[in-house]
């Protein structure tokens, strides 16, 4: 799984490719590359006379001319080529003058001045190969640079946060490794710091937009983009529960900077936080209640809610990444388990999809029900990882409600008893049932084989002297199975 915490790969600039002495470009058509600039995110080879189905958008498209039967384009399929590539999304158009053609047709040049595509010779002593290789290259190096520039930029914000007026001096830190205005807003709006500069149109763009992120909004995002001109605006939630927002405005976006900007989201949500609230306190109550002994419900309204989603999430963790998801879902109730993060969210947060984590939610409980949707919550998130999904939600039981549990619960143990002493034959039956009897996505659940499966659900089949294939056995296995807190 990719690292969360890590930039996207930077394009390469055209320009590079072409100041580059051993790969011999020349661009003889189109925008100048470096005043446009004009940037490759991959190279494509195609000798298609309409390669549009086959480009994503972004490339360097090489070709020899194979497909071009007429270079003098009188039939106007020049054109065409190019008017298509450009719809594609194409970035760059280089022509390879061997073995095919001896030069680049006039009329494909004229094609790429008319649609603005900007069109590369490649010599005969160059190899496709060699442009893509060269492109690999850069994008290394590039890369590498971004995740240095970052590295450095996330050590400044930590040393900023040690100082004695940390929240002013991660904005300072922040505003100058991006190059722009760094704002705090409070949950009305209101500027409490802030550090740089832009212009005052953009100032209050950024104002409203970070309308959009702040929790006080109905289902308000984790962050939000926007431009004013040439100013490239971001708005980040802060978690913590008090509705705080961060706000940037930048001349420039480089690949990097929406992961410098989150890790002043953490530390600015921490510092942000209620540490030392009456909120807090109860909390740090609750705790000390719980460990002495004290019944959940009795300590249950000293958390501040009644009701709890427990949330279950695999990613690639890291400290600064699991701050970094328990504040775009508003909670500072996180366990960092062995192999998985645990959190508790009050009811009244929307659990969204969180980028580089994989998430199961139970429906919304009291206390006295969290050991029960700490339950279904592994069992969502077993679903979305199998289902390769980013988020799985588990939703109250409708027709179960209608049933007394103690009546439900002894169905329940009077159906699966022959299974009650094999717990892997009632894992796998319940994973089997909830992915609707799907061989290989129960297989990647278990992480075991696919004919390993087929030989425990024939095995439960056995057991059990019924027919799984029956959708009505199916559902009263499953009604019976939400019952287990196995």
């Amino acid at each position: 799984m990719a690292d969360p915490t890590a930039p996207p790969t930077p394009p390469v600039p055209l320009a590079a490719l072409l100041a580059r002495e051993d790969l011999g470009l020349r661009q003889l058509a189109g925008p100048d590359a470096r005043a446009a600039g004009t940037a490759v995110q991959w190279v494509h080879t195609s000798e298609m006379a309409d390669p549009y189905p086959y480009l994503l958008g972004g490339e360097l498209l090489l070709t020899a001319g194979v497909h071009i039967t007429d270079p003098t384009g009188a039939e106007g399929s020049l054109d065409v080529y190019v008017a298509r590539i450009v719809a594609a999304g194409g970035a760059a158009l280089g022509f390879g003058v061997a073995p095919v053609h001896d030069t680049v047709p006039g009329a494909l040049a004229a094609a790429c001045d008319h649609y603005g595509l900007p069109l590369v010779e490649v010599p005969r002593r160059t190899t496709f190969s060699g442009v893509a290789r060269a492109v690999w290259r850069l994008m290394a190096e590039a890369r590498h640079a971004e995740l240095r520039r970052v590295t450095e930029a996330q050590q400044g914000l930590a040393t900023a946060a040690a100082r004695t007026d940390p929240v002013p001096a991660v904005l300072r830190q922040l505003a100058s490794r991006l190059g722009g205005l760094t704002v705090l807003y409070g949950p009305d709006g209101t500027e409490l710091q802030s550090a740089g500069r832009t212009g005052e149109a953009a100032r209050g763009a950024l104002r409203e937009l970070t309308g959009v992120v702040r929790r006080a909004a109905p289902a308000a995002p984790a962050s939000a983009s926007d431009t004013v001109g040439a100013t490239h605006l971001a708005a980040y939630a802060l978690g913590g529960g008090r509705d705080f927002a961060l706000g940037v405005a930048t001349d420039r976006r480089e690949p990097g900077d929406h992961t410098i900007a989150g890790a002043a989201v953490v530390l600015l949500s921490l510092l942000t936080g209620e540490h030392q609230s009456t909120s807090e306190a109860a909390r740090s109550t609750a705790l000390v209640r719980l460990l002495l002994g004290a019944p959940a419900h009795a300590v249950g309204a000293l958390l501040g809610t009644d009701t709890w989603t427990v949330v279950h999430a695999h990613g690639d963790r890291t400290p600064l990444s699991t701050s970094a998801l328990a504040a775009a879902l508003g909670t500072a109730l996180v366990d960092p388990d062995e192999d998985l993060v645990r959190l508790l969210v009050p009811a009244d947060r929307e659990i969204t999809p969180v980028e580089g984590w994989t998430l199961g939610a139970s429906a919304p409980v009291p206390v006295a029900g969290l050991g029960a949707a700490d339950t279904r919550a592994a069992r969502a998130l077993r679903r979305a990882e199998a289902t390769r999904v980013p988020l799985i939600r588990q939703h109250a039981n409708g027709v179960a409600d209608l049933i007394a549990p103690e009546e439900a619960d002894a169905h329940a143990r009077v159906l699966l008893s022959p299974l009650s002493d094999n717990e892997t034959l009632l894992s796998t039956l319940r994973t089997w049932l909830s992915l609707h009897g799907s061989w290989d996505r129960t297989a990647v659940a278990l992480g075991v084989h696919r004919n390993t499966v087929r030989q425990r659900i024939a095995r439960c089949t056995t057991l059990l002297g019924a027919d799984l294939n029956d959708p009505d056995i199916r559902m009263e296995l499953w009604f019976a199975l939400t019952r287990t807190t196995t």
